[in-house]
């Protein structure tokens, strides 16, 4: 069981790594919720600041609360500060007894430990999809339950792809998507764009190529990484891609496409809102691996998880809280409210047949996985940031994906020692 004296060193490594990655450390405002003369007051921290107390997904927590016969009292913070005032509670033994957090946040936060394990806590865990638990696994335990996730897949110009005699349908491997953007370019128009900035942004969309492939993160220079990154630069090199992606972000990767000339983009579940704004038709395919089918793309969303507390009898009512978080009655609104999918087969059905549009999301879900997966854990960012350097060294010529990878793999070794 996670004892609450273990962590301080651990702890104490943890913030100052973010302390030297650039990270603020705020102290925290909450007193120590056992102090409450009843007890009956529960502390919920999110990364959902854009929600005020008039909002569907602050009135949920309230109703939680209410079913559970305590009072929550909420707050919500930017996520990267919300990981540093995790860290820095955790350590002042002053942590929120629910804390949903970032998916990649997890493995960091547990091998801290400040986190529960859903066995100490009783979450069950059984009905969430394996590939998206995975995100908050480490070392054979899992640490908390998805609230919902997005991921990447590639929009289509209806448009241009007619002009060009492409059918959509048919691009589900490689060699496919590059017959039709050298079909595409042929006619006069753009290929596809995507984002390749050097920072994490750039990993996640580069990952579905990569693991596409083949490749794992453990072994970042093999004969299938290799050709991840050459895809990407053929592309430039061809024109089917603009120089622009080396530093676009996801962002301005779609401000590009909604310009109207190109054929795709990769972006994900939350820009579905803004393409219904784009003023011509599209629709949405999957990221194809190379020898066919779906890519395992990377998922974003959150996790709801218990923070390790001195009073451990709180972790009942605790339970009882995240347990109705994330129950099938309450994730179809929540997820439709965040743009997510749902981490269960039940709600993803209801998704769909409320937004048959959502059918190639739920789709490219069942096929994604954990940035920190494979029992990666927090040694997944170092290898991150070698990806990332390796892929702008190619798409700016400066070296040959081999080279690049060679580099990189010797790097994100030496780093995860």
């Amino acid at each position: 069981m996670t004892s609450f004296g273990r962590s301080q060193r651990a702890l104490g490594v943890a913030l100052a790594a973010l302390v030297a990655a650039g990270g603020t450390v705020a102290c925290s405002s909450r007193s120590d919720s056992s102090g409450d003369a009843a007890g009956r007051t529960y502390t919920i921290w999110d990364p959902y600041p854009q929600f005020d107390d008039s909002s569907d997904w602050v009135t949920l927590l309230t109703k939680c609360g209410t079913d559970a016969g305590v009072t929550v009292t909420r707050t919500g913070y930017d996520t990267t500060d919300l990981t540093n005032k995790a860290l820095l509670a955790a350590q002042q033994g002053n942590s929120p007894d629910v804390l949903i957090v970032d998916n990649p946040v997890v493995s960091t936060l547990a091998e801290a430990g400040t986190l529960t394990t859903t066995e100490e806590t009783k979450l069950d865990t059984s009905v969430m999809e394996a590939n998206l638990l995975g995100a908050g696994q480490s070392g054979g335990k899992t640490y908390g339950v998805p609230i919902g996730a997005n991921t990447l897949a590639l929009y289509y110009n209806k448009k241009v792809l007619d002009a060009a005699g492409v059918d959509p349908t048919t691009v589900e491997d490689w060699a496919a998507l590059n017959a039709a953007l050298a079909k595409v370019t042929a006619a006069g128009k753009k290929g596809i764009t995507f984002s390749a900035i050097g920072t994490e942004e750039g990993s996640f969309q580069f990952l579905p190529w990569f693991w596409g492939s083949g490749a794992q993160l453990t072994k970042l220079d093999s004969p299938e990484g290799t050709a991840a990154v050459s895809l990407w630069t053929d592309w430039l090199k061809k024109g089917h891609a603009p120089n622009s992606v080396i530093n676009n972000t996801q962002t301005t990767s779609w401000q590009e496409f909604a310009s109207g000339d190109f054929a795709f983009a990769e972006n994900g579940t939350w820009q579905l809102g803004n393409a219904k704004k784009l003023g011509f038709e599209y629709g949405i395919i999957a990221i194809p691996a190379k020898a066919g089918g779906p890519a395992p793309a990377p998922t974003g969303g959150e996790f709801v998880t218990i923070p390790v507390q001195k009073r451990t009898d709180r972790y009942t009512t605790s339970q009882k809280l995240v347990a109705c978080l994330t129950s099938s009655d309450n994730l179809l609104a929540t997820d439709t409210t965040l743009s997510y999918i749902a981490p269960t087969v039940t709600v993803q059905d209801k998704q769909v047949a409320q937004n048959p549009e959502l059918k190639v999301w739920v789709e490219a879900v069942k096929a994604a996985k954990g940035r920190t997966g494979d029992d990666l854990g927090t040694k997944y960012p170092k290898i991150s940031e070698q990806l990332w350097k390796a892929v702008q060294a190619a798409l700016s010529g400066s070296k040959t994906p081999q080279a690049a990878l060679t580099e990189a793999q010797s790097a994100a070794a030496a780093a995860t020692k």
